[in-house]
């Protein structure tokens, strides 16, 4: 089978979708499938060996805003669209990209919606072209459903069916600015007709698109994230040396406050004041760009005014192989997202690594707890709360550890790389 895996690329950050897309391909590939990872806007920033490596980008940053803002450029003479495509020049891009805010993207993403109509038309003709010149695909796979607008021509120009991956596109949307906000959704529920199948990462984020969009839910196949297992402990043995380490607290997602971590700071400021956990310390780790680092700043003076700093580490930006050894120092894990969390990649790879994780009662994460047994939920946007289901897990080495034994055996069952490829290849019909 021939797939085509399309992917924005997120520049200098790490990206959830492209950390999935990238495992998918390679998955695929390894099976023995034709499997081809196209990137869009800025370059991919993985943690695994880059299954795009060698494709050209589409839809480059800087071509697909100037046709945006002028519409003299979108007659601009090839030599030109080409050049500003660089490699190099798309590097300086994604810079600025990830000082970018949705509230600042209203017109460019209406316009990408519109597909054919929009005004980076010539994006996609060059992109259908480049595709029919390769091997013709039988489904082609949109990352997220802010790229629907390609749907409709992919399909008639290149005869493929496609699918379209759901995975937090509503906090994305609903941040536009007022005066575009509603009809990009509705460019949205026009556009899913064109597609054969979405694919959300969980029943919960399934059904609230569904509810949104209003597509039939027998479209709807729901394709949990997988992660790749290579590096992950799936043995975990603690030695007496490891047993007397102080215990460790950590956070490894985006530093911003929708992913609740100054919910967690506040938790943990808690759980030292009340005097049960002396030594425990806080690892926060994860992407951080320029944009996250006033908030990490603010929290930093936080953490110093309490008195606590020195006990807090921060590691921004870590390769897959720190990532791994950051996890594996872990006692208990937990990402409060505040908003409504569509899977929750974060929480699978620590279950992987053995480590028991406590999320809030909110959006994907009680599908996730129930479906692992890897974790306990408390309420949500409430760090007395946090702190008193922490608290728990730290005082109880014996529950922490039978949570993170099911955690680790759950995500080896039903989380890999390789059970998400066979459930996506059971939804296109290939084996």
């Amino acid at each position: 089978m021939t797939i085509v895996q399309i992917t924005p690329g997120a520049g200098r950050m790490y990206c959830g979708n492209c950390l999935r897309d990238n495992a998918l391909v390679a998955e695929l590939r390894q099976r023995g499938h034709e499997a081809l990872m196209v990137p869009l806007y800025l370059p991919l920033t993985l943690d695994e060996e880059d299954q795009s490596a060698g494709t050209p980008i589409f839809f480059g940053g800087v071509n697909v805003y100037l046709d945006q803002k002028f519409a003299f450029f979108r007659r601009a003479p090839g030599w030109l669209h080409r050049w500003l495509n660089s490699p190099r020049l798309l590097a300086w891009a994604a810079g600025r990209a990830a000082k970018t805010r949705a509230a600042e993207l209203g017109d460019l993403t209406l316009s990408m919606l519109r597909g054919e109509a929009g005004n980076q038309a010539r994006e996609l003709d060059e992109l259908i072209h480049w595709l029919s010149q390769h091997n013709r695909p039988d489904v082609i796979c949109l990352s997220n459903a802010l790229l629907i607008g390609l749907a409709r021509r992919l399909k008639q120009d290149l005869g493929c069916r496609v699918a379209c991956m759901l995975s937090g596109e509503d906090s994305f949307l609903d941040a536009l600015p007022e005066s575009h906000r509603a009809a990009c959704w509705e460019t949205i529920a026009e556009r899913a007709t064109d597609v054969d199948w979405f694919l959300p990462p969980s029943r919960y984020f399934g059904e609230l698109m569904r509810a949104r969009l209003n597509f039939p839910a027998e479209r709807m196949r729901v394709v949990p994230t997988g992660i790749k297992l290579d590096g992950f402990e799936m043995e975990h043995r603690v030695t007496r040396k490891e047993s007397q380490r102080a215990p460790v607290l950590g956070f490894f997602a985006r530093m911003c406050p929708e992913k609740g971590l100054d919910t967690l700071v506040e938790a943990y400021i808690q759980l030292k004041n009340r005097g049960e956990l002396p030594r425990l310390k806080l690892h926060i780790g994860g992407s951080c760009g320029p944009g996250d680092e006033p908030f990490v700043k603010s929290l930093r003076k936080r953490l110093a005014a309490a008195g606590f700093i020195g006990e807090v580490a921060f590691f921004p930006n870590l390769s897959r192989a720190e990532k791994l050894d950051f996890l594996r120092g872990l006692s208990v894990f937990s990402v409060p997202a505040s908003y409504g969390e569509a899977f929750g990649l974060y929480v699978i790879e620590a279950m992987a690594m053995g480590v028991p994780v406590v999320q809030p009662r909110a959006a994907a994460f009680p599908e996730l707890i129930e479906a692992t047994g890897g974790g306990v939920l408390c309420e949500p946007g409430d760090p007395a709360a946090l702190a008193d289901a922490l608290e728990l897990l730290l005082l109880d080495s014996g529950q922490a550890r039978k949570f993170g034994d099911a955690g680790r055996q759950a995500v080896s069952e039903k989380y890999s790389a390789t059970a998400m490829a066979t459930e996506i290849l059971r939804v296109f019909g290939g084996a």
